[in-house]
């Protein structure tokens, strides 16, 4: 019989930060602290995990937080486990999100889980974002990720997807045509710019995030070119496809292999697809349409084929690209096509608002599997 769950507060995410106490197996949440770069949220946060700590039935094991140093959510659990004398355990941000969803739904079974946002580090050092994980109460592995693409400008290519859609032309190897292609959208000298920048590689960090493509292809078709708010792209994209798919039945036609190399799904040809589709002023609904419907058909395929080789029965679906109805739901019918079953976030969201209960239920079940005292380490693969 397993021993309980002891009982771990986790500090949350960066951005639409929460706290949560795992007391007992139940969740406990603070208040909505929003993103950590203001001040009064930081004191807010603090403040919020004294409170659960106080509020615990037995005392806190530990802290969890993100594997990222920098973040004051880290900082703070850092400093907290020392005032307490437990242990600070860092979770990467894309476990957190498929172990959220299995806390939700009482998951105990390994899953593979498609974890797919804007991003967050990873153990190696780089910017994830769409990761394909196998994940259980003992542990996790990452088995692949989406291609990666060039930040061309680091941040800024999150700011502005005409960006993005430059650097999937240079995944493609036409990056000659970056100059010509957005010089009526941004200016010769700065598309000039970046087409050298993505050339030489100067200051184009990789990275695999699904955030990031959405935005190369939302660049692509013309639908933003830089963003006012988050996910402005992303939502721009959607509200296309679904313009379409509201006067259209499409019908699929494969496009991606039935065998998959898991280490990465190669969304470059879809992109080719993007760039290629004819008038998108006035197609570019259907492109966008289409581009959600092989997205999900490619995705869906990836984690079917992790599933086979793992044995896993399950693919939980986390992080804030599952905002994104169109993709959910599609992403949700593939698999069950596939004969599995797939889990989202239903009362806690699948963004990073829901991440530290994923941190807190990895840091649980580590220290009840574990079979030494836990270091202030990340908690090892398995």
């Amino acid at each position: 019989m397993k021993q309980p769950l002891p009982a771990v507060l986790a500090s949350g995410a960066w951005l639409k930060n929460t706290a949560c106490l795992l007391d007992h197996g139940q969740a406990r949440w603070s208040a909505l602290h929003g993103d950590l770069q203001d001040p009064a949220a930081c004191r807010q946060l603090e403040a919020s995990l004294r409170a659960l700590a106080r509020a615990a039935r037995a005392p806190v094991a530990a802290v969890a937080h993100d594997l990222h140093p920098d973040f004051y959510s880290t900082r703070i659990a850092v400093a907290l486990a020392d005032e307490w004398g437990v242990p600070a355990i860092a979770v990467q941000h894309h476990h957190a999100h498929i172990a959220a969803v299995m806390a939700e739904h009482g998951l105990d079974e390994p899953v593979i889980g498609l974890a797919l946002d804007g991003v967050g580090l990873g153990t190696d050092g780089t910017a994830w974002g769409g990761e394909l994980l196998r994940v259980s109460g003992h542990g996790w592995e990452r088995l692949g990720s989406l291609w990666p693409l060039g930040l061309p400008g680091g941040d800024a290519a999150a700011r502005e997807p005409w960006r993005m859609a430059a650097s999937a032309l240079h995944a493609l190897g036409a990056g000659d045509r970056i100059a010509a292609r957005f010089s009526p959208d941004v200016g010769s000298g700065l598309a000039a710019g970046v087409q050298r920048m993505l050339a030489t590689g100067l200051n184009c960090p990789t990275t695999s995030s699904a955030g990031r493509w959405f935005d190369a292809a939302a660049g692509a078709l013309g639908l933003c070119i830089r963003q006012a708010h988050e996910a402005e792209a992303a939502v721009a994209l959607e509200a296309a496809a679904a313009r379409w798919l509201a006067r259209h039945a499409i019908v699929e036609t494969a496009i991606w292999p039935d065998t998959h190399d898991l280490r990465h799904l190669d969304l470059r040809p879809l992109l080719a697809q993007l760039f290629a589709w004819p008038e998108p002023q006035r197609n570019g609904d259907e492109a966008a349409a289409w581009f959600h419907i092989l997205l999900a058909q490619g995705l869906a395929g990836w984690a079917a084929a992790a599933a086979r080789q793992t044995g896993c029965r399950i693919v939980c679906l986390g992080g804030g690209c599952f905002f994104n109805a169109i993709l959910r739901s599609r992403v949700t019918q593939a698999l069950q096509a596939h004969g599995l079953r797939a889990v989202s976030a239903e009362a806690i969201g699948c963004g990073d608002a829901a991440l530290a209960l994923g941190q807190a239920w990895v840091a649980a079940h580590g220290l009840r599997n574990a079979p030494s005292p836990i270091s202030r380490e990340a908690m090892p693969c398995a």
